[in-house]
This record gives structure tokens, sequence and C-alpha cells, in this order.
């Protein structure tokens, strides 16, 4: 079986963008046609399914790199604020719309919190099982346009 790892991330973002848009509770809200996407840029996003693509990449982030929490996603989405005459310095995306979709995920039931019992700092967000079937669904449907993409995939 296809899982997330095995497909390039670009494929299965796009995937995963067409699924995110059946899931009721994961809807731009009303300010995100204005909004930043952090103090790195100059404009909001163009395209009119940003926020279902942002949800993607990062239900792809917390299955990879999780647990993982609002700060570390939203320096994920980071970037280079140009900050004139001065030295460009590296600045976090909004936590604002990394909280929202994470909240948004959590309600759709494809990430939960996870609570360690041990007590150490490994606090965070995972991807649930159901998250799991819709990552390893996506990339096994787009696992043939991947190996047509990238040539030397099929020997995985």
């Amino acid at each position: 079986m296809t899982t997330y790892y095995d497909v390039p991330a670009d494929l299965l973002i796009t995937g995963l963008t067409e699924k995110m848009s059946s899931y009721e509770k994961v809807i731009a809200p009303e300010w995100a046609s204005q909004v930043k996407t952090g103090t790195h840029r100059e404009r909001p996003p163009v395209q009119d399914d940003w926020w279902h693509t942002r949800a993607a990449s990062i239900l792809r982030k917390v299955a990879i790199k999780g647990p993982i929490g609002t700060n570390r996603i939203s320096q994920e989405f980071g970037g280079v604020k140009n900050r004139g005459v001065k030295k460009n310095k590296a600045v976090s995306g909004s936590r604002n719309v990394s909280r929202k979709i994470l909240q948004q995920l959590a309600e759709s039931g494809l990430i939960e919190n996870s609570m360690n019992s041990a007590g150490t700092v490994n606090h965070g967000r995972v991807v649930s099982s159901v998250g799991q079937a819709l990552l390893d669904e996506v990339a096994h449907s787009v696992r043939g346009a991947a190996e047509q993409k990238y040539p030397g995939l099929e020997r995985y």
C-alpha cells in the first residue's frame, strides 16, 4: 500500500486539497480573503482555495512531524522579512491562520491532541486514524501521476 511518505509533497497536497473541500468543517472564514499569511508577505494570497491548500499542507506536516503545535506550524510557514535598509530577518507565519486550521482539522476528526502520560514536552497534535487513512488513500490515488512525473519513483 502506498503511504504519504512514498509520493512527492506537491502531488499529495494537490490531491488533498480536492478532498478538503468535501469536509464541511474545513471552511475559510470571511476574513480569509483579506488576511496576509505572515508579516513577511506584502499581500493576501490570490488563489481562491488557498485555505484548503494550507489545510492539506498542515495535515501532511502534522502527520510527518507530529506531535506538533501551533507555534511550530507557524514557523514552518514563515519566511524572510524585507526590512528595507536593515538586514533581512526570519519571521513566523500567521499563528491565527495555523491555529484556526488546526482547530478545523481537529473538529473534522483528522487530527487529535497528544497528551503524553510521562509528563515530557511531547505535547501537540498528531494525525488520527481517520486522517492517516485519508492521507494514504490520496497517496495511493496520486501514485500513478507521481510515477509519470518522476520516472525513478516506480522502483520504490
